[in-house]
């Protein structure tokens, strides 16, 4: 046996490196890094910046006064009412599913997961439809609610029950590969110690993925503020009434009213900014939770 061939003896011997993407020419590196910020500046910076600069076309005062007119403020108020509703509901259904799924075997699980990944598989048109379709005053339950005075489409607890439906699949499934990642050997310890179920969620489980738990509330509010097509479908776009802050922006639009809907959309768009840097901070502080 002669050994190694001699084109594999350098590698062997250390003589010779792969090459990598740091061996190609400056030029190649510059055009790459170029291509994404131009990519970048068009289609993120770009439009933020559009959106800040049309809100400001009139003038502080103007922006103040869209700000301030009573419609924005009744949608402000609706968008907040459904985030505040949606957000802690979806939090306390996505900390039971995700401990049940990630800590416990039972049957139907496979099905559990793929019911918390539906909103994800369904159009939030078809979802504000289907509410229509059951609460409407044809819809399959119309009858019965409007016998007994009680009205869901078209009001308020059709955008709850719609921004429910479209946000309570974020907390469990940012919970669930973190549970799963830590096994049970922990819970089991301080159940031999004598711990109460309650007592280990609080104090074990849930301190062990707590990034993972506000990185889901953080997405899930950003979702329930920011919502459109669920929302749109059952609201009936009542001015200071049933219309969520989005609604709000695509009204103002609509009638031409554009200093106005940018400055309604400035809000949303400060939101979102808000919500990348959160994102951003969890990420680094727990090491990366997505």
């Amino acid at each position: 046996m002669g050994g190694p061939p001699p084109s594999l003896r350098g590698n062997l011997s250390g003589g010779a490196r792969t090459p990598t993407v740091l061996d190609e020419p400056a030029w190649v590196r510059r055009l790459l890094v170029g291509t994404a910020v131009g990519f970048l500046a068009l289609l993120l910076v770009a439009p933020l910046l559009l959106v800040f600069v049309q809100a400001f076309a009139q003038g502080w005062r103007a922006y103040l006064g869209a700000l301030g007119h009573p419609d924005t403020l009744a949608a402000v108020r609706l968008t907040l009412l459904a985030a505040v509703v949606a957000v802690p509901l979806n939090t306390l259904f996505g900390i039971a599913a995700a401990w049940a799924i990630g800590k416990f075997e039972f049957r139907g699980k496979s099905l559990l997961v793929t019911l918390i990944d539906l909103p994800f598989a369904v159009s939030p048109v078809i979802a504000g439809l289907v509410y229509v379709l059951l609460f409407g005053r044809q819809g399959l339950l119309g009858e019965w609610l409007a016998a007994h005075d009680l009205k869901v489409v078209f009001a308020v607890p059709g955008i709850l029950l719609a921004t429910l439906f479209v946000t309570f699949p974020f907390v469990a499934r940012e919970l669930i590969p973190i549970l799963e990642a830590q096994g049970t050997g922990e819970e089991e310890a301080a159940r031999l110690m004598g711990a109460s179920g309650w007592r280990i969620l609080r104090h074990v489980t849930l301190p062990n993925a707590r990034w993972g738990l506000l990185y889901g509330v953080i997405l899930c509010n950003a979702r329930a503020m920011g919502e459109f097509g669920a929302v749109s479908v059952v609201s009936g776009h009542i001015r200071g009434l049933t219309n969520t802050l989005p609604l709000h922006v695509e009204i103002l639009y609509g009638e031409y009213q554009f200093a106005a809907a940018f400055a309604a959309a400035s809000l949303l768009t400060l939101l979102a900014l808000v919500t990348l840097v959160l994102k951003t901070v969890i990420e680094a502080r727990g090491g990366g939770t997505g």
